[in-house]
């Protein structure tokens, strides 16, 4: 015998219902977001939470009564995962900015103790600005750095992948990869 449904699924428009149906056939979408779409479908067709996690590839039904709870919160938003384990995220997208501005400046012999940045003396500088980040570790700023595409050189600096300096009759030119990004993907 079944339990008792707590939420059901509430009426979806005709644009949630394309959506979902195109990404249920789609061979290009995230397996995770083609799964779910075919939930979702299955529960609007009349089937129950078990039934339409046996037509999704899937075991249990319950994770298809909290799916369907968020999508009746959520919307569409409910097809993403949300985050799956790990560390939780500790700096926002502004802060991870100001880590990279700080990178990107030349370091002041004097003010910074130093001509290149190492993990320790970005670490100080960071912590003692005003609009600084007082707890920031070693550790978050070299994730950040990598999640940016900078790389430790054996010049003993960092370097931004994607883009090298180039001796040129004119001078040093600054030469951009605009691939970098999607090779490192």
């Amino acid at each position: 015998m079944t339990r008792k449904k707590k939420d059901t699924l509430r009426g979806l428009t005709e644009e949630e219902r394309n959506w979902l149906e195109r990404i249920s056939r789609s061979q290009s979408d995230p397996a995770v977001h083609v799964i779910r779409s075919k939930e979702i479908l299955a529960v609007a067709g009349g089937s129950d939470y078990t039934e339409a996690a046996h037509l999704a590839g899937m075991k249990s039904g319950d994770t298809v009564s909290r799916l369907v709870k968020r999508f009746n919160q959520e919307g569409l938003g409910a097809i993403q995962p949300k985050h799956g384990g790990g560390p939780v995220v500790k700096y926002s997208v502004s802060e991870r900015d100001r880590v990279l501005r700080e990178v990107r400046r030349q370091p002041d012999p004097e003010k910074d103790g130093t001509n290149t940045w190492s993990l320790t003396t970005l670490q100080k500088a960071l912590r003692k600005a005003p609009d600084g980040l007082p707890k920031i570790s070693t550790e978050r700023i070299w994730m950040i750095l990598q999640a940016a595409g900078f790389r430790w050189q054996k010049s003993r600096s960092w370097c931004e992948t994607g883009q090298v300096e180039r001796k040129r009759k004119a001078g040093v030119v600054t030469v951009v990869d605009p691939d970098a990004t999607p090779k490192k993907n």
